[in-house]
């Protein structure tokens, strides 16, 4: 007697419909997107979706694919928010509402600490989810990491990363550098640098989900990247200072740094061909 089939609905039938709806919604990228989610409903890898036939979507699996793929074509909620992952470099993230998703050209913060002399004291400030310090310390464990951020649910979130990959990074509450020790041999910051006014151009994916207090930073979109650079003027132990910056902010940011006393100053440009990285060093200590 041959078995009877479970009922359900083929994985790469489930795909292409959610992939059609996805689209549909305007979202950039409407396979990858339909991938990660059925992926992650199903507890399979990517490619499995592609390689095993016989994979079907039966039972609870139906309606929360249906639910991850409304959230993310109706709501526009980023899929990183949906899975409640996102991968940084070689870990993987828990992401949610209370943080910034990391982005990819967050890493060039990553590879700036890299450069550091062995056992820096380094501070990542406006750390978020905790990215720049974990994936820092699990690169380069002999450097002595603290992440600090305004928000109280972005530290909290940074605390859980760090419990979950089990590396050992100090956190710290603090708007910049109010309070914060005078301890720091680097410090690597990602701050808030959307003006305000660009508020309506952004996509639905960030302007409806992602915490605003971490995204907007005055008329300019220089305000907070003004004040730390005033900050650091009376930092003399910081000898390297590196801030992701927006589109067209990079030579402002590097003269504001200059002002504040740091000799050297260059550039990173991202993936995108923008400078997305200011690069500063006081001439005593190169690295």
């Amino acid at each position: 007697m041959s078995r009877r089939r479970p009922e359900g609905t083929p994985a790469a039938e489930a795909l292409q419909g959610a992939v059609t709806a996805i689209a549909a919604a305007g979202c950039e990228t409407p396979r990858l997107d339909a991938e990660v989610l059925l992926a992650d409903v199903l507890g399979v890898s990517r490619e499995r979706l592609l390689t095993d036939r016989d994979l079907l979507v039966v039972g609870p699996a139906v309606r929360a694919f249906q639910s991850a793929v409304r959230r993310r074509a109706v709501e526009r909620e980023p899929v990183a928010y949906i899975t409640g992952r996102r991968a940084f470099r070689h870990l993987e993230l828990k992401a949610d509402r209370r943080a910034l998703i990391p982005r990819p050209e967050t890493e060039l913060l990553v590879e700036a600490g890299l450069k550091l002399p062995q056992g820096a004291a380094v501070l990542d400030l406006c750390t978020g989810s905790g990215a720049v310090a974990l994936a820092l310390k699990q690169e380069r464990p002999d450097l002595d990491l603290t992440g600090s951020d305004i928000s109280a649910p972005a530290l909290a979130l940074a605390r859980e990363n760090a419990s979950l990959l089990g590396l050992d990074v100090a956190w710290l509450h603090a708007d910049l550098l109010d309070g914060v020790p005078d301890r720091f041999d680097a410090i690597l910051a990602n701050p808030p640098y959307v003006a305000e006014g660009e508020r309506a151009a952004l996509a639905p994916e960030i302007a409806r989900h992602e915490p605003p207090q971490a995204l907007f930073a005055g008329p300019d979109g220089l305000a907070a990247i003004a004040a730390l650079a005033a900050q650091l003027e009376a930092r003399e132990r910081v000898a390297t200072v590196a801030i992701e910056v927006g589109d067209g902010q990079a030579e402002r940011a590097g003269e504001l740094l200059a002002e504040s006393g740091f000799q050297s100053v260059r550039y990173e440009v991202d993936l995108g061909g923008i400078t997305r990285v200011v690069i500063a060093r006081r001439g005593r200590r190169l690295s």
